[in-house]
């Protein structure tokens, strides 16, 4: 794959003096696996935040205490049980239109609960909707259960949303990475936007990982992309800092 193209657009953010605010979300942690050490080694070779979304009903004590040794994972609430409640001509969605409002905020609240007790500290105030999709009621009252904002995919539609905008895997097709080149084309496309005034640079821009599915190719992509904005001109964003909003 050629990465010239990325690398050409970041040394212009450098050129033109301007600074990307940048992040990394990785879903579905359950328990303590080879995959999430990886990741985590990625993370600190790196010196980059992990934020970690975690399905509050199944994750296990032993991940509570995997997130307690390593200042690096900043653990967000990723839903509750990650089961789907819309009907099948629907696209899946955990906090979606079929279920009542004040339940699926009682989840939101539960996950929140269920995370905590197993941390020495609180979750980072950003809630993940498992699938990225989420009525518009329901975030609504998020910030009325103790969050501060809201994280999906794609360009954010509001200033509580700080959203993912690239994910690797080919989720509807092989599920092995993306074509490469075409990946690269977005990435670039979307810091050309941002740097031009298109798109909001004020929200971080963030990579969508899944380290449970990963297989060598999204691996070699991940480890490559993150190396190399790390290495520009970006300042990395950690969720803790919503709790001073």
């Amino acid at each position: 794959m050629n990465w010239n193209a990325l690398e050409a657009e970041l040394g212009t953010w450098r050129a033109e003096g301007l600074t990307l605010p940048f992040w990394w979300r990785d879903d579905d942690a359950i328990e303590p696996t080879a995959a999430l050490d990886r990741l985590y080694g990625i993370a600190t070779s790196l010196d980059l935040p992990l934020h970690l979304a975690v399905i509050p009903e199944p994750a296990t004590d032993e991940l509570g205490q995997w997130l307690n040794a390593r200042g690096l994972a900043v653990p967000l609430v990723h839903g509750w049980a990650h089961r789907n409640h819309e009907s099948p001509e629907r696209k899946k969605a955990e906090f979606g239109i079929a279920r009542p409002v004040e339940t699926a905020l009682k989840d939101a609240r539960e996950g929140w609960s269920r995370l905590g007790g197993l941390l020495r500290h609180a979750p980072a105030p950003l809630f993940v909707p498992p699938w990225n999709r989420i009525s518009p009621e329901v975030a609504d009252g998020l910030r009325g259960i103790g969050y501060r904002a809201l994280s999906t995919f794609g360009p954010r539609k509001s200033t509580n949303e700080i959203n993912t905008h690239l994910d690797p895997i080919d989720w509807r097709g092989t599920r092995s990475v993306v074509a490469p080149d075409k990946l690269l084309d977005q990435a670039v496309a979307l810091l050309a936007d941002r740097r031009e005034g298109r798109a909001d640079n004020s929200e971080p821009f963030g990579l969508l990982t899944h380290h449970l599915v990963h297989d060598p190719a999204i691996w070699d992509f991940t480890e490559t992309f993150l190396r190399l904005m790390a290495d520009g001109p970006v300042r990395p964003w950690r969720a803790t800092e919503l709790e001073s909003n």
